[in-house]
């Protein structure tokens, strides 16, 4: 098998149909598309989600709590606490584990999350630093998204810039390749992209305004977040190829690496699905918020397509993330 998240046809095929046993309870469970669980209990709503991080060597105590984070922002619920998972090959020192756990601690204040609990492990069965992170949110029910009331013509909208979490995780992991191929001010900005990955302000915004659908740009890029939620809204969706923001930094190392940057893991930017009035009212809020936001697309009937220099393509469903093409290489 390929390196990287299950396909998604993989998923329906080899995972999904064994969830055969559903409650009443459970709002949302497994689906392609969707970031989280929700679990009824009356007025308020469970937001839950799990998620391991295991691309990146460096900063993987921050990433894990803000992407965990970013799931359940795309609720528009409030994320408060996360269990966290610590595998650690053997050789691992005291002093790396309080440096994650420094990270991770940090991160969680900033956010405004408890670590409530976890477990830490050092094992021979994996050969690198493996987190995995399960969150705990909370939403009010009548503030829940409704997907089903999204309608053709509805705007289609991606924060910040593609490429955010996979141009960190590569100028961070492999800084001395790039140091001869880009300039050195480039390279020190693109290592603090990890400071833009979370996506809560564009969450709880999104949440207030009530837009009908949000989904964190992860594994897959871009591309694969508008596949995901073609399938999670069961409409077709028309992109625009250059209407997607891309960093002069993000070109600069997929063009040195010979990657997709519309395929390369996106955490940081948050895929956005509402009305043209609710969308103009959230580009607003969200630039005096100092995040940048661009319409990037329509809902259509159905089917789901790219506009590009070519002409009209068919978006094809995710496989591996570039970002383990672009290590295979660098290694």
């Amino acid at each position: 098998m390929i390196t990287g998240k299950l396909p998604n046809d993989l998923l329906e095929e080899i995972v999904f149909k064994y969830i055969k046993h559903t409650r009443k309870d459970i709002i949302m469970g497994a689906s392609v598309g969707e970031d989280n669980a929700l679990v009824d209990f009356g007025e308020e709503v469970a937001v839950l989600s799990t998620d391991p991080i295991t691309g990146a060597a460096k900063g993987v105590g921050k990433l894990a709590i803000e992407i965990s984070v970013n799931d359940v922002s795309t609720s528009g619920g409030e994320a408060v606490g996360v269990l966290m998972t610590i595998l650690a090959p053997r050789g691992t020192s005291y002093e790396d584990i309080e440096h994650i756990m420094k990270d991770a601690g940090d991160t969680a204040e900033k956010l405004n999350v408890e670590i409530m609990g976890g477990h830490t492990e050092i094992t021979d069965a994996v050969n690198k630093v493996i987190i995995s992170t399960t969150v705990i949110g909370k939403v009010k029910k009548k503030n829940i998204l409704k997907i089903q009331e999204i309608k053709e013509g509805y705007k289609v909208l991606m924060t910040k810039s593609t490429g955010i979490e996979g141009t960190a995780i590569l100028l961070n992991d492999f800084e001395n390749y790039f140091k001869d191929k880009m300039d050195i001010k480039k390279i020190e900005e693109g290592k603090r992209y990890g400071d833009r990955i979370s996506v809560k302000e564009e969450g709880r915004t999104g949440g207030k305004l009530h837009v009908n659908y949000m989904h964190d740009i992860t594994e897959g890029g871009v591309l694969g977040a508008v596949w995901e939620a073609h399938k999670a809204i069961e409409m077709g969706i028309k992109i625009y190829e250059d209407k997607i923001p891309i960093t002069e930094i993000t070109r600069d190392v997929t063009n040195i690496l010979q990657i997709n940057p519309l395929r390369l893991i996106s955490s940081g930017s948050m895929l956005i699905i509402g009305d043209d009035i609710t969308i103009k009212k959230l580009m607003h809020e969200l630039d005096e918020k100092d995040i940048s936001s661009s319409i990037i697309g329509e809902v259509i009937d159905k089917g789901i397509f790219i506009k590009n220099k070519k002409g009209i393509e068919t978006i094809e469903a995710p496989k591996a993330d570039e970002l383990y093409r672009a290590i295979e290489k660098l290694q």
